[in-house]
């Protein structure tokens, strides 16, 4: 009789099957929701509160005195050295850039591992060390001769050193993942290389150039420590955006090197998001 009354009040199999079922629905939607939550929160900490930071010290005096400072002629001087340098780096670099990667993918040679190796080094080099490392390359007491400390040369040359790992680094697995078949077939219908080239790999691997190479102007718009010491950091002359920012803060202009900085977020953030568009038009659309 105890066992009768006991099979009375277990709930039904598919009470419990149901039950299960949204248990695990419910799991399932919480480990998808805290995903992008724990994401959002990691880039907020990192990125948007100290943008937002930013943001508040520019504007303390209120828009005048924000665009006071950003148009002052020191700034202006130190914002269009900045980014003339930083676009002639941005081109230069995506060509290098890509003959190095095709170079490092469809040739063998001996040295091939350090050269690879090599390519990363401005990676690991604190930019100060850089900067040294340049500067005695390339100042005063070169062993080639060669003297470019306190030109715009030596900013060009700084920031190609310190960038040109983004220009190699996105085009070399495009190129690895080319066929290479596809290549050999236009060829042997009579393409020339330099159709071949306009026509099959070109639109490949353009993206990734576009990619590299806004990578590369976004760096090379906030490089400091590869640049202060080789470019000598004269006002008018050789002073870039970030020395500029640094002299400000040093003596305590906070608002007005947070006016700065905002203006050189907003060019870096433009120029990454006008490349992001036209690589979806090559994406696309290809290039004609």
């Amino acid at each position: 009789m105890v066992d009768v009354g006991l099979e009375t009040h277990r709930a039904p199999p598919s009470a419990l099957s149901a039950k299960s079922t949204r248990t695990r629905a419910l799991s399932r939607g919480a480990a998808a929701a805290s995903g992008p939550a724990l994401a959002v929160t990691y880039l907020s900490l990192l990125v948007l509160l100290p943008l937002a930071a930013i943001l508040s010290q520019a504007f303390t005096g209120g828009p005048a005195a924000f665009w006071r400072e950003a148009t002052s002629p020191e700034s202006l001087a130190a914002l269009e050295l900045t980014v003339v340098c930083s676009l002639i780096v941005a081109v230069f670099n995506a060509l290098a850039g890509l003959l190095i990667a095709w170079v490092m993918v469809r040739d063998e040679f001996a040295g091939k591992r350090v050269v690879n190796a090599v390519i990363d080094l401005p990676f690991a080099l604190p930019t100060v060390v850089a900067g040294l490392t340049l500067l005695s390359l390339y100042g005063p007491s070169s062993p080639f001769g060669v003297n470019v400390a306190g030109t715009r040369v030596a900013i060009v040359l700084a920031l190609a050193f310190v960038t040109l790992p983004f220009s190699v680094r996105t085009v070399q697995p495009v190129i690895a993942e080319l066929d290479r078949e596809t290549e050999e077939a236009a060829a042997s219908l009579g393409a020339s290389p330099a159709a071949v080239a306009k026509r099959i790999v070109l639109p490949s691997i353009a993206p990734a150039m576009l990619a590299g190479a806004g990578l590369a102007f976004a760096r090379a718009v906030g490089e400091f420590g590869s640049v202060v010491l080789i470019s000598g950091s004269l006002p008018y002359k050789t002073q870039v955006a970030s020395a500029w920012i640094y002299s400000l803060y040093g003596d305590d202009f906070l608002p007005y090197a947070a006016a700065v900085s905002t203006v050189l977020v907003v060019l870096a953030l433009a120029l990454l998001l006008g490349m992001g568009w036209l690589r979806r038009r090559f994406d696309v659309g290809g290039i004609q």
